[in-house]
């Protein structure tokens, strides 16, 4: 008789991925992976202890893959700035995982990649080292907001964005100039959440480096 094939960690992760594709952290779960691979969820708990975990180290697959072929080039901006969009494309090509990176974390290879250039490019900006770690800190957090919530906009329908098109359109266009003078005064110059993402996201990107900047002495 023959015996119950052994996933590798990397088919495991594999699969992970393919279905956080189609779904969120929330619905995923260690038995539908199970299920997917035909076997059982206790054969999974050899590689990983809980589903935290798994979800954890496919996230950071991703950033693996963002650091992939990477070569650091320019000053500390341009290249603190090449990582964030490198990351935001990565994580763009499979949303459903941003979300995963910004609630879990990483803790693995790709993690450990991304904050060593955080922290190299940092260093060689003049910055004091008993300042880098928390403004390492900020820009993470920063950075992960950032494409969590870009990635989020992304895996809407387009019958959802068309619905959030006229739920904005009725908030800020019929807003009672009484009670929200200032909403109605610059009403038609609001623009909804998800407009001209790319650009925001390099502008306050490039509001945080500055405020680095100006701590350097």
């Amino acid at each position: 008789m023959t015996g119950r094939r052994r996933w590798s960690t990397e088919e495991i992760l594999d699969t992970a991925a393919k279905l956080l594709r189609t779904s969120d952290a929330e619905s995923f779960s260690v038995r539908k992976l199970a299920a997917a691979l035909g076997t059982d969820s206790s054969s999974l708990y050899r590689h990983f202890r809980n589903k935290t975990e798994l979800l954890r180290a496919v996230a950071d697959r991703i950033l693996q893959a963002a650091m992939d072929g990477y070569r650091p080039e320019g000053d500390w901006k341009q290249r603190i700035t090449a990582l964030g969009l490198r990351l935001r494309q990565a994580f763009g090509e499979q949303p459903q995982l941003a979300a995963v990176w910004g609630r879990y974390g990483s803790g693995g290879t790709g993690s450990r990649l991304v904050m060593e250039e955080l922290l190299q490019a940092l260093r060689t900006s003049g910055l004091p080292d008993e300042e880098i770690p928390a403004r390492y800190h900020r820009l993470v957090i920063l950075l992960a907001a950032l494409i969590s919530s870009e990635a989020g906009i992304s895996t809407i329908t387009p019958e959802e964005y068309e619905q959030g098109m006229e739920q904005f359109r009725v908030a800020v266009l019929g807003a009672d100039p009484e009670r929200f003078p200032a909403l109605a005064h610059f009403a038609r110059d609001i623009r909804p959440l998800g407009a001209d993402r790319p650009a925001a996201f390099e502008e306050i990107l490039a509001a945080q480096l500055a405020a680095i900047e100006a701590r350097i002495p």
